[in-house]
C-alpha cells in the first residue's frame, strides 16, 4: 500500500511537541483598518455626492440670497441633513440682501453695430429706463485707470480689459478680480458714467461671468456690468485700432429691502468625553448661488461634499471623539452675512472650534493640503494629512488659504485646513449660465468627498488640538 502525504501535518505537530522538528512561523494577524481608512474607502465605494448635487439643483435653482430659490434651498438642506443621519439639524436666522437682476441688454453702437452678451455685476444699480449710451475708454487695470486724467474719463464708460490667467490653484482669479469689486468706484471718482469689465474667467464662451461689486458711500454710484470674453475681445480690438467706440447698456438691476434667510446646521455628535464632544471640527460650504446658472459647481458641489463626508462618518460603527459640524452658509456670494452671523451666534464657543474646512471650488480633485494654526502643531496637521495621502494628496509647507465663509472664524483664531482642489477648469463656468450639473466630474467629486471625510474624522479623533491662528494672520481678515 502506498503511503500518501496525509501524515505530514500530524508529524509536524508531533515533532513540535517533542522538539524534533521546528514549528512553521505563525502569520501575524492583520491589524484592523483605521477608521480614517474605513471612511475614506467607504466614501470611494458608496458616495452619493453627485446625486446630492442633482437633487439640490433640481429642487432649488438658482439660489441667490433673498430669492424664492434660496428659500427652497433652506428646506432642501434641512431634509438632506436629516436623511444623511445628522444630529441636531436646525436653521439659524440670517438677514440677507435682496438684489434682483432684471432685464439687461448691451450693444456696441459705433463704429460697427454689435449685440453683446452682458450681465450686471451683483449689487449694481440699474441704468435709466432708456439705457445708458456713452463713448468707451479702456483701462487694463485699476492702476492703469489711476494714471488717466479725469478729463479723459469724464462722461465715458470705462472698460476694464483685465485678462485672467488659467491656473491650477485659482491664483489667476485672485489677481484679476479687483476690477470687478472696485472698478465702478474708481471709475466714478474720475467722472465715468458707467463701468464694464471683461468677464473674470478662463473660458471663451459667449456667457458673461457675474459676481459681486461694491460701492463707496462717499462716491457717486454708476452701473456696472460684465461682457462675455469674446465680446470683450471684440471691444478691445476696436479700441486698439484707434476707433471711437460708442456703447449702450440697459440694466434693470435693483436692490430691495433685506429679507430673512438662514444658515443650516447639523452635526455628527462625537463619542468621547463631554469635553471632547463639545469640541468641533467644522465642515462648511455655501448654500446660495448666483442667479444665472444652477449653482452646481459654485457651490452645490461643496454642499454635497460636506454632506457626504458627514453622512459617511455618521454611518461608522465608531464615531470620532469630537463632534463634526456641517454648516451650509447663507449669502456667501454677495455679502457674507451668513458667515458673520454664524461667528456672532457662536462667539462663546469659538474656542471649541478646533479646526475648520470649507469646500467651495467645484469638483476638481484635491491634490494638496495646507494648514494654518498653531506654529507648533504641525505634527497634528501631518497626522491629518496622512489620512488623505492614499488619495494622491500631498502635504504642503505653505499656509492654508481661507475660504470666504471662514474668514470671520480665522479672524478670531480658529485653525484652518485647506484641501486644495484642481481649479484648472473651474473658472470656465464660475458665475455663468453654464454653471450646471453637467460640468461636474462624478469621480473627481467622490475623491473630494473622501478627502473631506477622512480629514474630518482624523482631526476629530486625533489627540491634542491644532492651536490658534497667529495674530498676524488674523489681522488679514478683520
Amino acid at each position: 500500500m502506498r503511503v500518501g502525504w496525509s501524515w505530514f501535518p500530524a508529524l509536524l505537530w508531533f515533532a513540535a511537541g517533542t522538539g524534533d522538528l521546528a514549528s512553521p512561523p505563525l502569520e501575524a494577524a492583520e491589524a484592523p483598518p483605521s477608521p480614517e481608512r474605513v471612511v475614506r474607502e467607504a466614501t470611494l465605494r458608496t458616495s452619493v455626492a453627485l446625486e446630492t448635487v442633482r437633487s439640490l439643483v433640481d429642487e432649488a435653482s438658482p439660489r441667490l440670497s433673498g430669492s424664492a430659490g434660496f428659500t427652497a434651498a433652506i428646506g432642501w438642506a434641512v431634509r438632506a441633513m436629516q436623511a444623511a443621519g445628522l444630529d441636531r439639524v436646525h436653521t439659524e436666522p440670517v438677514l440677507v440682501p435682496h438684489w434682483e437682476r432684471g432685464d439687461e441688454r448691451g450693444e456696441i453702437l459705433a463704429p460697427f453695430p454689435h449685440r453683446v452678451a452682458i450681465a450686471a455685476l451683483g449689487g449694481s444699480i440699474g441704468t435709466p429706463p432708456a439705457g445708458l449710451a456713452a463713448e468707451v475708454i479702456e483701462a487694463e487695470s485699476l492702476d492703469a485707470l489711476a494714471r488717466l486724467a479725469p478729463a479723459a474719463v469724464t462722461g465715458k464708460i470705462v472698460f476694464f480689459h483685465t485678462v485672467m490667467e488659467r491656473t491650477r490653484d485659482g491664483a489667476g482669479y485672485g489677481e484679476a478680480v479687483a476690477v470687478r469689486g472696485k472698478g465702478a468706484i474708481e471709475a466714478a471718482k474720475l467722472g465715468a458714467v458707467g463701468a464694464i469689465i471683461r468677464s473674470i474667467g478662463s473660458d471663451q464662451n459667449r456667457a458673461p461671468h457675474t459676481g459681486a461689486m461694491h460701492y463707496d458711500p462717499k462716491v457717486r454710484q454708476i452701473p456696472a456690468a460684465a461682457l462675455s470674453i469674446p465680446d470683450a475681445e471684440l471691444l478691445h480690438r476696436l479700441l486698439a485700432r484707434g476707433k471711437s467706440v460708442r456703447f449702450q447698456m440697459s440694466l434693470g438691476a435693483r436692490t430691495l429691502p433685506d429679507v430673512e434667510g438662514a444658515n443650516v446646521v447639523g452635526e455628527v455628535a462625537g463619542r468621547g468625553s463631554k469635553d471632547e464632544v463639545d469640541q468641533i471640527v467644522m465642515l462648511g460650504a455655501h448654500l446660495d448661488s448666483w442667479d444665472l446658472g444652477q449653482g452646481a459647481l459654485d457651490d452645490g458641489a461643496g454642499c454635497a461634499v460636506v454632506l457626504e463626508a458627514a453622512r459617511q462618518i455618521a454611518r461608522l460603527a465608531t464615531r470620532p471623539k469630537r463632534t463634526v459640524r456641517v454648516v451650509l452658509f447663507a449669502n456667501e456670494e454677495n455679502g457674507l452675512a451668513g458667515a458673520r452671523a454664524y461667528a456672532k451666534a457662536h462667539a462663546t464657543e469659538v474656542g471649541a472650534h478646533i479646526l475648520a474646512l470649507e469646500s467651495d471650488f467645484g469638483s476638481g480633485r484635491v491634490y494638496e493640503t495646507r494648514f494654518l494654526g498653531g506654529p507648533d502643531r504641525r505634527a497634528h496637521f501631518l497626522a491629518v494629512a496622512d489620512a488623505v495621502k492614499p488619495l494622491g494628496i500631498a502635504a504642503s509647507d505653505g499656509p492654508a488659504e481661507v475660504g470666504a465663509d471662514l474668514t470671520p472664524l480665522q479672524a478670531v483664531g480658529v485653525p484652518i485646513l485647506d484641501l486644495r482642489q484642481d481649479g484648472s477648469r473651474y473658472f470656465d463656468f464660475h458665475h455663468t449660465a453654464n454653471d450646471t450639473v453637467e460640468h461636474l466630474d462624478g469621480a473627481d467629486l467622490t475623491q473630494v468627498a473622501a478627502a473631506y471625510a477622512a480629514a474630518a474624522y482624523a482631526a476629530a479623533d486625533t489627540p491634542g488640538d491644532f492651536g490658534r491662528v497667529p495674530p498676524q494672520e488674523r489681522e488679514k481678515h478683520r
